[in-house]
């Protein structure tokens, strides 16, 4: 059989040092990997994928081979120049040593096929990855879930490039299901926002002139602001103690990867009544969920009525987004090598907030008002020139301990992420759904959105021993959504009536 001849675990490790002395003299060395890169050295993205049929490993090996591994960064390994600074260099790539079939326990895949999954990729956050080899892997499971015929947990070092943009690398190598010769459909690319960038016309007047003029002046206060509360955060403004805090920030805690689905439609449903975005409903139903899981479980010991404000950590990439044509395209004429992944990481701190409310439109008015503020800064700017001076000044060593100290002090990560509007085909496989996640931050708990056709998947990774009981705060999540679009029709039957 096929399986024979892929990868088991546990996976072989070699040390830096090795690994340095071996390459160094042999291989052309390419560009240096970047501070971004260096500082997300412990964290990794985890992308669980379904299909609705059975692997097909040679299509899946042939299409990997020939979509995947082309991008420079999945055929090159980090090895250290002769100056001491650490590079991507080119390397032969053997699709089989990526491709990794566990050995589970049959009885444990029979019993809860759902669960056998769940645990593998748990015991992937205490498993480095083999750093002789590019740093991806496909860990395959052919047997039906709850959810698919067959999985896929795909593995990737975070030095390879942000969420966004290795998603939609391996959407440049998906098809749509509907018409395998066209790439799939997509959301267009967001746009930017904000008064700076609604330039009045000549014939506005003088009014609007000064109002658009003001508004770069409370830019520049926002990001002040901003940025003295990003600096506090690392000397030593730290979140409150709640259940979603980490205790020990010095351990390494194995991760739980779960996911749940909700209804995009009923997502859209809400943005349209309440006149936002798609984020800021998916923020409101997260400070709603957070609120009912905590208020639930400190019982009687926290008051309802006071609102305990917490942060979330967000690291956002500057590199200029590529289209999905436009990244096919430059794979396709030969030119992989300007499509621009990697990293230039910026960071925003962003206030979620636990309480009770009566009506539970006003999560998602709150979170509204959030995002709105946070539209009117460059502290992403700031952030990301402040984490590379302090990189080339200090060290790596000491822009580690920072950059662990800041993301300790907040609560949680979190993300966004869009999907295609339609299904697609991976290497002949229809997917049924995309769950990325990812572990390494120095939090207890990640939350990840990631939309596909008509759902919304919500992803988190969660510290196993702080989150025991995870499926209530996925049920959390589920709820809250309806709770939410409930109040939204109720507000479109008060506005017919009116």
């Amino acid at each position: 059989m096929e399986a024979t001849t892929l990868r088991k675990r546990p996976l072989s490790i070699k040390t830096a040092a090795g690994r340095e002395g071996r390459t160094a003299a042999e291989a052309e060395l390419g560009e240096p990997v970047s501070p971004s890169a260096r500082l997300v050295e412990d964290f990794y993205i985890i992308v669980l994928m379904g299909a609705s049929t059975p692997l097909n490993l040679p299509a899946l090996r042939a299409g990997i081979e020939a979509q995947l591994a082309r991008y420079p960064h999945f055929r090159s390994i980090q090895v250290t120049d002769k100056d001491g600074e650490l590079r991507w260099a080119p390397t032969t790539v053997n699709v089989e040593n990526h491709l990794i079939r566990p050995t589970l326990d049959p009885a444990a895949v029979a019993a809860n096929p759902d669960k056998a999954v769940e645990d593998y990729v748990a015991s992937l956050s205490t498993l480095p990855m083999d750093r002789s080899q590019p740093l991806w892997e496909f860990h395959l499971f052919d047997f039906p879930t709850s959810e698919a015929t067959s999985t896929a947990a795909i593995r990737v070092h975070h030095s390879l490039g942000d969420g966004m943009s290795l998603l939609t690398l391996l959407m440049a190598c998906t098809r749509s299901a509907a018409d395998p010769t066209r790439l799939p459909a997509m959301p267009p690319l967001p746009s930017r926002t904000g008064a700076i960038y609604q330039r009045p016309r000549p014939s506005a007047g003088v009014l609007a002139y000064l109002l658009w003029v003001w508004s770069f002046v409370v830019l520049a206060w926002h990001t002040v602001v901003d940025v003295a509360g990003f600096f506090a955060t690392i000397l030593f403004l730290k979140d409150p103690h709640t259940l979603f805090k980490r205790v020990n920030h010095a351990e390494t805690q194995r991760k739980r990867i779960v996911h749940r689905r909700l209804s995009l439609d009923d997502v859209k449903f809400v943005k349209n009544a309440m006149k936002c975005t798609v984020n800021d409903v998916l923020i409101g139903v997260t400070y709603a969920a957070l609120s009912r899981y905590h208020f639930r479980k400190s019982g009687g010991e926290t008051d309802t009525r006071k609102e305990i404000r917490v942060r979330s950590m967000l690291l956002v990439n500057l590199r200029p987004t590529t289209s999905l044509h436009a990244c096919v395209d430059m794979i396709k004429s030969g030119k992989e090598s300007h499509v621009k992944w990697g990293n230039e990481l910026g960071f925003i701190i962003l206030p979620f907030f636990i309480g009770m409310h009566s009506d539970p439109l006003d999560y998602v008015r709150k979170g509204k008002k959030v995002v709105d503020r946070k539209k009117s800064s460059l502290e992403v700017v700031f952030t990301h020139v402040a984490a590379e001076v302090i990189f080339k000044v200090f060290g790596l060593k000491a822009a580690s301990a920072i950059f662990h100290r800041m993301i300790s002090h907040t609560t949680i990560s979190f993300a966004n992420m869009t999907g295609p509007v339609e299904q697609v085909e991976f290497c002949g496989h229809p997917i049924v759904f995309i769950a990325p996640s990812g572990y390494g931050p120095p939090e207890a708990l990640t939350v990840n959105y990631q939309s596909y056709v008509n759902t919304i998947m919500i992803n988190l990774a969660l510290d196993e021993g702080h989150f025991p009981d995870y499926d209530e705060l996925l049920d959390d999540f589920v709820e809250s959504l309806e709770d939410i679009k409930d109040a939204a029709s109720r507000l479109g039957m008060h506005h017919g009536k009116a």
